[in-house]
């Protein structure tokens, strides 16, 4: 490992402006600045927009709509009782839907907008961060951190989904972004617009409040030292001054502040949580494989991310803020101690660290680079310039096909119909075809009246029987049950009843209530659906 430590181009005495590079023509940085942005946008547009519309809609986006197709007066009503941490996305969807309506393609886009601008932006994060850290080839780092990014089928997973992930992934991205500028210039103007990108991250993903914490150890391990002098200390000389982690401290107590609110709401809702599982070997193994795409490219992934953190300053205090002293924390913290946490008290799940992944594209593709920066120095001299540009690009560019063509095979599942938890598409096929005038249906227990939101037309046909309070009018997500006592007075008239469960419910109050299962009993079932997550079974009165 002496080589990464030892290119005198890797290691400056002072990093240069992310602007510039010896040499380089004021137009071609501009070309190289707009294609590092533009070109991981429109692969992830075309990569996260084909078949959007493929996957049946699941329980998650089902929330969505119920949630934001009421009137934004119910909205406020609706998170002061439940779903305060998805109140912004809420007010977000709320217009759109309204304008484009509730099919897959309008909930949808803004999450495959968001990831584009997410990949364009980590592809300017990883420019900058490069030449900040004296990184060989700064635009290919770059480039090939937005378009990993855009590869890798977790992305393309929650681009095309009706949730705020990659809205998350997209503010935590810029919140780094001008983290790094704020630090290199004087003023506050800077640190505002960072408590801004950093509140709406937290405000679309509570748990990506974290992500202020991995700011503050990176700032903590980049600072100078005080007892070195510039013209003494090279590493000093390039740390950041005191002043830098002092206004960020600042910048995140306002944000807390203001986030606060939602905090405590999102406390007393902590029940919402009730089917979070503790974490084990599997939920590790599940992480690993979705931030890598596919479980053969792990170790690649990890053997390319070491190479990110130990090129040029790498990891070493007091040189600035690094790509390395950015992205490890950013990569790491975040699973880790929401791990940690979910051993006392279940709050881990996979999507809510998403914004953690461009940290570790950007290590991995330091690490590509550098590969190929290595075998140019170690073939320089034994042949032609032109065949060292060739030849020293190739193991790196082995690496990154091995990569594509690994991950087709991931990409294209996620497409697939049924590639969700739930498909609730099929279950309202199901409905609407064997559905008669007259039929009541029965949520065991109300959480799964869910199903009937997504694609709601089949079954607002049938009766819910069970349903006291509407959803608007109660300011909950799902409306308020009866109880058995007005279900049994209700079945009185009922020829026929479809009722919808979870398979493996995750919490006690997920299984189907034994006193409403009991008023069944005098009926026979005359069908019954396994449909992915959904028993979906239909009971038919006995004739007199």
């Amino acid at each position: 490992m002496a080589d990464l430590r030892s290119d005198p181009a890797a290691a400056p005495a002072r990093p240069r402006s992310p602007g510039r590079a010896p040499g380089e023509p004021a137009a071609a940085r501009r070309l190289a600045g707009w294609l590092v942005v533009a070109v991981p946008a429109l692969v992830e547009l075309v990569v996260g927009g084909y078949r959007i519309s493929g996957p049946s809609f699941w329980r998650d986006e089902g929330y969505t709509i119920a949630g934001a197709q009421r009137p934004v007066g119910a909205i406020f009503h609706l998170v002061q009782n439940e779903d305060a941490f998805h109140g912004l996305y809420l007010l977000l969807m709320h217009p759109i839907i309204a304008a484009f309506g509730r099919s897959e393609m309008a909930l949808r886009v803004p999450s495959l907008i968001a990831m584009c601008a997410a990949a364009g932006l980590t592809g300017a994060l990883g420019r900058r961060l490069a030449r900040a850290s004296g990184l060989p080839g700064a635009p290919a780092v770059g480039m090939i951190a937005g378009l990993l990014l855009a590869g890798l089928p977790v992305t393309t997973r929650y681009a095309q989904e009706g949730r705020p992930y990659a809205l998350t992934v997209l503010f935590a991205v810029l919140a780094t972004y001008l983290l790094v500028v704020a630090s290199e210039r004087a003023g506050w103007r800077w640190w505002a617009l960072y408590g801004v990108a950093l509140l709406l991250t937290a405000l679309f993903d509570l748990a990506a409040v974290l992500l202020a914490g991995t700011h503050g150890v990176s700032l903590v391990a980049a600072r100078r030292d005080g007892r070195a002098n510039g013209a003494q200390d090279q590493g000093a000389a390039a740390g950041l001054r005191a002043s830098v982690l002092k206004r960020w401290f600042a910048t995140s107590a306002a944000v807390a502040i203001v986030l606060s609110p939602v905090v405590v709401f999102s406390f007393r809702q902590s029940a919402q949580l009730d089917w979070v599982q503790r974490p084990n070997i599997s939920t590790i193994n599940g992480l690993l494989h979705d931030f890598a795409g596919v479980t053969l490219l792990i170790p690649v992934f990890g053997v390319l991310a070491l190479l990110g953190c130990l090129a040029a300053p790498g990891l070493r205090r007091g040189r600035g803020l690094t790509l390395a002293l950015i992205c490890l924390p950013w990569f790491l913290l975040p699973p880790s101690l929401l791990l940690s946490v979910s051993l006392v008290h279940p709050v881990y799940v996979d999507r809510y660290i998403l914004y953690s992944v461009p940290g570790l594209v950007l290590l991995v593709s330091a690490g590509l680079v550098w590969i190929a920066a290595l075998a140019r120095r170690l073939l320089a001299g034994r042949l032609s310039a032109r065949r060292v540009r060739v030849v020293s690009v190739a193991p790196s560019a082995a690496l990154a096909v091995l990569t594509v063509v690994m991950l087709i095979g991931p990409q294209a599942a996620i497409r697939l119909p049924n590639s969700r938890a739930d498909d609730i598409r099929t279950i309202a096929s199901v409905v609407g075809t064997y559905e008669r005038p007259g039929d009541a249906i029965l949520y065991l227990p109300r959480k799964t009246a869910v199903i009937g939101r997504a694609y709601p037309d089949p079954f607002n046909k049938l009766r819910d029987i069970d349903l006291l309070t509407g959803p608007i009018a109660s300011g909950t997500l799902l409306g308020v049950p009866a109880g058995p006592r007005v279900v049994a007075a209700r079945l009185r008239g009922v020829r026929r009843v479809w009722t919808v469960e979870w398979v493996h419910p995750l919490a006690p109050d997920s299984v189907p209530p034994l006193d409403l299962v009991r008023l069944l009993g005098p009926m026979h079932m005359v069908g019954s659906w396994l449909i992915k997550s959904v028993l979906l079974v239909l009971y038919a009165a006995p004739a007199h």
